[in-house]
């Protein structure tokens, strides 16, 4: 078994999910059925490569309002700091705080990583996109942030089957 093989399949119903978001307030998946949703998971807040991802996605955000997709963001960090970094970096989109991992264990992306040898637990930056029915219709595992937004938009105009 591969990391991958931990992450929900395309076709099936995306993991329900109820997270406070960047002002405290509960938003749940279920909720923004009707609507497709680019799920992306992030490892922490103000860090160099999770920025530059953010700003991508906030360089972009017009493409995806045209497209009509809501953009969430996922990562460990508290709500209080999702505030900083949202107001820092003036992201118009929602961030969610997943204090506790239950999330991102839902979405396989909790997983063990290795830098210099040091085994620990964290987020492999990966991201969904949850079609209209509340089915995931792409999956990108081990985004790159440079390519991440690239990645999305072409999936999003892509044919759907």
């Amino acid at each position: 078994m591969t990391k991958r093989d931990l992450l929900p399949d395309v076709g099936s119903v995306a993991p329900d999910f109820t997270l406070p978001d960047d002002q405290g307030s509960p938003v749940r998946l279920q909720d923004l059925r009707g609507q497709r949703v680019l799920i992306y998971f992030y490892s922490k807040d103000m860090t160099s490569g999770c920025t530059r991802q953010a700003q991508g996605l906030r360089d972009h955000y017009q493409a995806f309002t045209d497209r009509e997709v809501i953009v969430l963001g996922i990562s460990p960090d508290p709500v209080e700091r999702h505030v900083k970094f949202k107001t820092e970096e003036n992201l118009p989109f929602t961030l969610l705080s997943d204090i506790d991992h239950t999330v991102s264990q839902l979405y396989g992306v909790w997983q063990e990583k290795n830098m210099y040898g040091r085994k620990y637990m964290g987020i492999v930056r990966s991201s969904f996109i949850v079609d209209e029915d509340g089915k995931i219709s792409h999956v990108f595992f081990r985004v790159q942030p440079k390519k991440h937004v690239d990645q999305v938009l072409k999936a999003l105009d892509a044919p759907r089957a």
